[in-house]
């Protein structure tokens, strides 16, 4: 099939095409011109902010693959004090929303007006909301590992666009019959980054916001080929966690609760070794998808 992917010179386009180009017609949509191992494929320079881009895109595709998207929040307090410190120059207050909102809104209408059967979008672990907190409230955890039925509890624009943008999803499958499907990856971590975190493991000083969490970007390529590819038989909306067969830390998981979040320990009975925060069950049992990599392999 045709398959347009937006975000074509980001990080984990390279992974996507990898795991497609053999059996599927590639098409990159992006503003900057791809990696040099992409240049082979036909590339499409626009931008996801603007709807006319958008449907030059999707002319005659199949699939799409949204990859594209600000990865973090552009108004948080923290992030842009961070940013002024630095010296680095300051994205308007609304680019995340606008960008991952509104973008994602264009690409689906011109998705539907071309008759595109399905899309598949890269989203985040952070719509459950435990990273990028900005008050000093904690995140509420009703039970561990989370899955996709766990409340959400978001307080950031990135977060926030990335929960939005599932029900985004969802409500034009419900329109229109689009099959949709998202991907909750938590850090995506190529080889080489993988090996650094083994190079690089010590024992953990502080609880996490972040959980502790990642995935291997040649598996969640494998998620994301998987769900296009077996689209008709899956349920025509569906979302889906994506990690890593364990976490980051060098310690075992009830561990590192027990000395930093007991008050979590009723919550967590049933998590043993170095098992994520994270459930990937419902793609284990839906997909037949497990993770093949660890950067526990590297140590």
């Amino acid at each position: 099939m045709k398959v347009l992917i937006t975000g074509g010179s980001g990080r984990l386009a390279r992974w996507i095409v990898r795991a497609l180009r053999a059996d599927h017609e590639l098409v990159l949509f992006s503003r900057t011109a791809p990696p040099e191992e992409c240049a082979d494929l036909p590339w499409i320079q626009g931008d996801l902010n603007v709807a006319a881009d958008c449907e030059r895109a999707v002319e005659g595709v199949d699939a799409i693959q949204h990859l594209g998207a600000v990865p973090s929040p552009s108004d948080h307090p923290q992030e842009r004090a961070n940013r002024e410190r630095s010296g680095a120059p300051l994205p308007p207050m609304d680019a995340t929303m606008h960008t991952n909102i509104m973008g994602t809104y264009y690409l689906l209408q011109a998705a539907v007006h071309a008759g595109v059967e399905t899309m598949v979008m890269a989203g985040s672990n952070c719509a459950f909301g435990h990273g990028y907190r900005i008050s000093s409230r904690p995140f509420p955890f009703s039970y561990l590992p989370l899955d996709e039925e766990h409340p959400s509890d978001v307080e950031d624009s990135y977060s926030y666009s990335k929960l939005v943008g599932e029900e985004l999803l969802a409500s034009f499958t419900r329109a229109y019959g689009i099959r949709t499907y998202v991907t909750r990856p938590a850090g995506i971590c190529p080889p080489e980054r993988l090996q650094q975190m083994a190079a690089n493991a010590a024992p953990a000083r502080a609880w996490s916001d972040w959980l502790w969490g990642y995935v291997p970007s040649e598996d969640l390529a494998e998620m994301h080929k998987i769900l296009m590819e077996r689209a008709q038989s899956l349920p025509e909306h569906r979302v889906y966690v994506a990690n890593g067969r364990d976490s980051t830390a060098l310690e075992p998981t009830l561990e590192l609760i027990e000395r930093y979040r007991a008050d979590l320990l009723p919550l967590a009975g049933g998590l043993s070794g170095h098992q994520a925060f994270f459930s990937t069950e419902r793609a284990r049992r839906e997909l037949d998808w497990e993770p093949r990599h660890s950067w526990r392999d590297y140590l």
